[in-house]
Order: C-alpha cells, then structure tokens, then sequence
C-alpha cells in the first residue's frame, strides 16, 4: 500500500535520509523509531507527502505521488491521507465536531454526510458528549482523540502519527495505543506512527529502525 525506493533527502549540505527502501501493507501498525536526527521525522513528512525527496519513487494506494503537481498533490494528502500531531492541532475557536469536519469540509463533500460521519467518529471514540466543547473546556486525551477522529473523516488510506502520545500522560497515552488497533480491528485503517514510546513502538506489528538516514536491517 507504500512503497518508497531510494529516498533521499538533504538540507544545504546535511544529508538527512541516504537512501531509503520500504513497504508498508493495507491495514498493518507500523512504528518508525530512532535516535533524535536520525531521520525519523524528515521520513514521516515525505511519506505524508508534506515535503518531497530529493531522490527516489513514492507509492502510496497505488499512487505514484512523486509525479503530482502542487495542487493535485494536495487533494491527493485531503483525500488519502490522515494526521495526528503530538499537540493535537485543534482550532481553539471551534468545536470538537467542527475541528473533526475541517477536512471534509475542504474536500467540498456534503455537509450533512460529513456531519454525520464526524458524529460518529467522535461517538467510536467516547466523545459524544464532548462534540460542543472547544478544545480548551478538553483534557488532553480528549483532544487527541478529537485530533484522530479528524485524521479519519475522509476515510483515508493511512493515516501517519507523529509522537502521537508524547504530550499525554501514561494513563492517556496507553487509552491512545490502544485506540490504534481498536482502529485498525473496526476500520480496517493502516498507521504508521513515528514515536520514542518504546512501548507503542513494541505493540506495532513491525518495527522499523531508522539509523543515521536509512533503514537498520
């Protein structure tokens, strides 16, 4: 379902990725993990398709995604793509119903089916009685599953996860895990998750280990 070939990517005279293969299956838990610089994050945006490799080909859903203009690349990311931040990324002056339906509201889909399915996301996810609330009347595990069920309104293909839980207390963050398989049982959904929880990055059902800018094998 992805698939990258000879990644690599420099800043100035810094290179950060030296060169990377991998494959990632419909419906599989992936967690990428690694030392701070040694490329984990710079992978994640390239794989989200928020930044492009200097070199090398990127599959996803069937997609060359290395080919797409600026503007086709962007429906492509609204469409196929969802993201969970580690600081949620919420617009303070909305709703939690309303920051769910952002990305189907920019997809121009009907506003009632999208409603709808927001509705019922944030149900999946024990918010029902949260939907009114702005994201400061929210604890923070409450926003973060506010920020999944966002990364899921336009049923994405996969959805990426950057230290998702690093901001979350134990209790939080463990409800936070676990919530990914919930995902990938009920949904079918693919995550891959960039993390130095050693523990979420143990539960994944591979784990792959990037070490000075390319993949440990």
């Amino acid at each position: 379902m992805i698939h990258a070939v000879g990644l690599k990517k420099k800043y100035g005279s810094l290179e950060v990725l030296k060169g990377v293969d991998l494959r990632i299956e419909a419906g599989e838990i992936v967690s990428i993990v690694g030392a701070s610089g040694a490329g984990k994050t710079t992978l994640l945006q390239i794989l989200g398709t928020l930044d492009n490799p200097d070199e090398g080909t990127l599959t996803i859903a069937g997609q060359d995604v290395t080919r797409f203009s600026g503007k086709d690349l962007a429906a492509f990311r609204n469409s196929s793509i969802g993201f969970i931040f580690q600081f949620h990324q919420l617009l303070p002056e909305f709703t939690a119903l309303e920051n769910v339906c952002l990305p189907g509201m920019i997809a121009k889909r009907p506003m009632a089916e999208v409603e709808q399915r927001a509705k019922e996301l944030l149900n999946m996810l024990g918010l029902t009685a949260r939907m009114e609330h702005k994201p400061a009347a929210l604890s923070g595990g409450e926003q973060q599953r506010v920020a999944v069920a966002r990364s899921l309104i336009n049923s994405p293909s996969v959805v990426f996860a950057d230290e998702p839980s690093g901001n979350l207390d134990s209790k939080n963050a463990q409800e936070l895990h676990e919530l990914f398989f919930t995902l990938r049982k009920d949904l079918g959904q693919t995550f891959v998750i960039v993390t130095h929880n050693e523990t979420l990055a143990d539960m994944a059902d591979r784990k792959i280990r990037i070490v000075d800018g390319r993949v440990q094998v």
